[in-house]
């Protein structure tokens, strides 16, 4: 029987629907906008932080994650013997291992030419800690030596599914190996983002990340407690090591890695948390509207719903049958919501994947967003809580319908007290939450120009970024730094080109050496030392950027190191020589790395502060030495000024290097433009969309405004005759529309206002930098408001401002 209820409510709830098509048509649209947009940031958020590896019990698996006090932290830095002594001195693990961060590997079949791909050099317990077994073949063991496991992905894209590729020889790096198996089908690895395609055995040299597995019982909070004990052998043997006075100052912390390694959870979980937020209020804009359009619609259906009662309808059964109603526009917008979100979220992961790249990532990041369980959940139950909140209140007027009373005012104009009161009461729900809504995208768009608003230390625009790749190109040091000096002349010939020259790390790079630096007439103790930035430049590089040289002189080809000479940036030299001129002074580099240490520079040149790693917070000290010196080259970036749009040149830059550097790839070609911008990425994403979104729902208020007062008016026709023939005029009908308008705009000012406060103190919360104090964005979402306001009640103000009284009494 209640089947067959259920199926007669969808069968006239379709009907309604079709004879209906422009309603429906927004409804499902608006939905399909709101419930998609939540779906495809859910996604993301289920991508990264949710979805758990393919492994036995995930739940039970930590990293561990180093970092310095105000740094970022990581894994993927520990060494062979604090792998070995946490191994062999916990208690709270069953098992422990470690591989190699992944890295981009040269690899050649037999028959075909080398590729590059993902891999990384694991441990022989590595597979068996996980839980995995191989889809063919074996895993890497503990004896394994010269041996590879492939992804599945790649068996198939490489091998075509062949099983016979077991113990088939490879070249990686120069060196065969033999495979001696596959991974399992849904197995990339544990670093989220990045995809591996090959596993090799380590062998015991360079850093490594760890992986735990809990013992049955034990609690993430007991291997916290225990490893700080564990990390001083750590920190011991850095000190050692290492005249770093931070050492001591080192961290561990622990943390679930059933979803995966951190890396990009860190950077981008915080702000996919925030649009999260945003398009909440989306969703719930969206709802407020179509509740009031269809509370209005359910007014027309009054008549219709007080004869049903009348004639013997129950009115449990009338509400269900326009919550049947509800749930069907919903499911519909949910429907069409997924197709969006599809879209919406692969859109969005070009675009975060698309900046510069990532610390610790191979390239090219990946973020493989597919539907799952999970996200078909959250889309149905945001797709049923979505039908039920805008249906609750058309459901409640039919099943409060009176017949008596309704039948009465058949051929006359009125609604329930309740009806004109929720109705408006929706309209200031709508305004107030578009106000938090465009007060957090005036809050997130101002940071993001405040960013953009910094002063650098050079000049961003018609510069041209060309990277390459000298290895197996056959050139020696000697000869590449000469073919270097060629081609920095021929790049100046170039029709467009101002200016070239050679760095090692350009401006906001994320990248750069760095070392400790002992001055002459500056003592420092030794808790206070900090790293120093380093770079490599070539002449003309200050000129090239338009970084301005304060003092001194630009390096030349003849500065080969014989004496050696720097340039330091303003930051270096108030910090080491105060106010004194620095031209002159001499410092040195302690620390061994590249045979810098000991050797005495005198600076010759002072030029302004410029960022390199970052654009937030203070430029730092930085020093630049010369790229070409004792007949060899630091830096393979050449960097180029030209006088009109670089990409446009790039065509050209790449044939010169090509018939210059013939053996020699171009490995990468950017703008620093663009460079910059995708150093702010994740701020350029969470202004957009939050504009966006902030715009979507600012228009769905406007149209729930503009609906209510249009049906409003409709409503009051005979009333407007009435005043008009009682001596009313056309302005005194305009004002009373425009004021209702006013005021319940002002009534969702006055609760969004304070909500829009409470919600910058939580954006802070999410990011950091955030223009906290400022009142500009919920002036502006005010200010916004108000103005749709007027522009949606100009029109049914002007329908009231015509109404013919004759005609209108006519409805009497």
């Amino acid at each position: 029987m209640a089947i067959e209820r259920l199926s007669q409510d969808v069968r006239y709830a379709l009907r309604m629907m079709r004879r209906s098509p422009g309603f429906t048509a927004v409804a499902v649209l608006s939905l399909a906008l709101g419930i998609g947009a939540n779906t495809a940031i859910f996604s993301l958020i289920n991508t990264l932080m949710l979805r758990t590896l393919p492994v036995e019990n995930p739940e039970q698996l930590v990293e561990f994650l180093q970092k310095y006090p105000g740094e970022p932290r990581g894994n993927g830095y520990f060494t062979w013997p604090s792998y070995e002594h946490y191994k062999n001195h916990n208690h709270v693990f069953s098992a422990l291992t470690a591989a190699s961060p992944p890295s981009r590997l040269s690899v050649r079949v037999e028959g075909s030419e080398p590729e590059t791909v993902t891999g990384e050099y694991v441990v022989g317990d590595f597979f068996p800690t996980l839980g995995i077994k191989p889809a063919i073949g074996r895993l890497i063991g503990p004896e394994d030596d010269r041996t590879a496991v492939v992804a599945w992905s790649y068996w198939r894209n490489k091998f075509n599914l062949d099983p016979a590729i077991l113990g088939r020889q490879i070249i990686v790096q120069d060196q065969p190996v033999t495979i001696v198996g596959v991974a399992p089908r849904a197995f990339f690895g544990l670093l989220v983002g990045s995809k591996t395609d090959i596993w090799l055995p380590h062998s015991g040299r360079g850093g490594l990340y760890l992986i735990a597995r809990l013992k049955p019982g034990v609690s993430i909070e007991q291997a916290r407690a225990e490893m700080p004990v564990l990390y001083q052998f750590t920190i011991e043997e850095r000190a050692k090591t290492s005249k770093d006075p931070l050492v001591q100052q080192l961290k561990i912390e622990v943390e679930p890695a059933g979803a995966g390694l951190s890396r990009l959870r860190d950077q981008y979980g915080k702000p996919l948390l925030a649009l999260m937020v945003v398009v909440g209020l989306l969703l719930l804009i969206t709802c407020t509207n179509l509740a009031s359009l269809l509370l209005a619609r359910g007014a027309a259906r009054q008549k219709e719903m007080a004869v049903r009662v009348a004639m013997g309808a129950g009115r449990v059964r009338l509400m269900c049958q326009v919550l049947t109603e509800s749930v069907m526009l919903s499911g519909a917008g949910g429907l069409l919501g997924v197709l969006v979100a599809y879209f919406g979220a692969d859109a969005l992961v070009r675009v975060m994947t698309s900046g510069r790249p990532l610390m610790g990532f191979p390239q090219p990041v990946e973020i493989p967003v597919q539907p799952d369980l999970n996200v078909l959940l959250f889309t149905a139950g945001v797709a049923l809580l979505t039908g039920l909140l805008f249906g609750l209140a058309p459901a409640r007027n039919a099943f409060a319908s009176a017949p008596a009373t309704s039948l009465r005012e058949i051929g006359r104009a009125g609604d329930s007290r309740f009806s004109r009161i929720f109705g408006k009461a929706l309209v200031v729900a709508q305004v107030a939450l578009s106000v938090v809504l465009l007060s957090t995208a005036g809050l997130f768009v101002r940071h993001l120009t405040n960013l953009r608003g910094i002063d650098l230390g050079f000049r961003r625009d018609h510069v041209l970024l060309v990277t390459l790749d000298p290895a197996r190109s056959g050139y020696n040091g000697e000869r590449l730094a000469v073919a270097y000096k060629e081609l920095l002349g021929r790049l100046e010939t170039i029709p467009g080109v101002r200016a070239a020259t050679l760095c090692g790390a350009t401006p906001i790079s994320g990248a750069g050496a760095s070392s400790f630096v002992v001055a002459e007439g500056h003592q420092e103790a030794p808790e206070a030392r900090r790293y120093v930035g380093l770079n490599w430049v070539a002449p003309k590089y200050f000129a090239t950027m338009e970084t301005p040289l304060l003092a001194g002189r630009d390096f030349n080809f003849q500065d080969s190191g014989i004496p050696a000479v720097a340039i330091v940036n303003q930051a270096m030299a108030r910090y080491y020589f105060g106010n004194a001129n620095p031209i002159g002074k001499h410092f040195t580099l302690v620390q061994d790395w590249k045979n810098l240490g000991g050797q005495p520079y005198e600076i010759v040149g002072l030029v302004g502060d410029a960022h390199y790693l970052e654009i937030r917070g203070a430029a730092p000290r930085t020093i630049y030495l010369p790229a070409f010196q004792g007949g060899r080259v630091v830096g393979q970036t050449f960097v180029m000024r030209t006088n009109s749009d670089p990409s446009a040149l790039a065509g050209d830059v790449r044939r010169t290097v090509r018939d210059a550097l013939k053996t020699v790839n171009v490995a990468r070609v950017t703008t620093l433009s663009e460079q910059v911008d995708a150093s702010i990425l994740l701020e350029r994403i969470t202004a957009s969309l939050s504009g966006l979104f902030g715009a979507l729902g600012s228009l769905l208020a406007g149209i729930g405004l503009y609906g209510l007062l249009a049906y409003t008016v409709a409503r009051r026709i005979p009333e407007f005759g009435i005043r008009l023939a009682l001596g009313a005029t056309r302005s005194n009908l305009i004002r009373m529309v425009l004021g209702e308008a006013i005021i319940m705009v002002c009534a969702g000012l006055l609760i969004g206002a304070p909500i829009a406060f409470w919600g910058k103190s939580f954006a802070v919360r999410l990011i950091q930098d955030l223009p906290v104090k400022s009142m500009i964005p919920v002036v502006f979402g005010g200010l916004t408001m108000i103005a749709i306001a007027l522009l949606a009640a100009f029109l049914p103000a002007r329908r009231a401002a015509r109404v013919d009284p004759s005609e209108a009494l006519r409805y009497e």
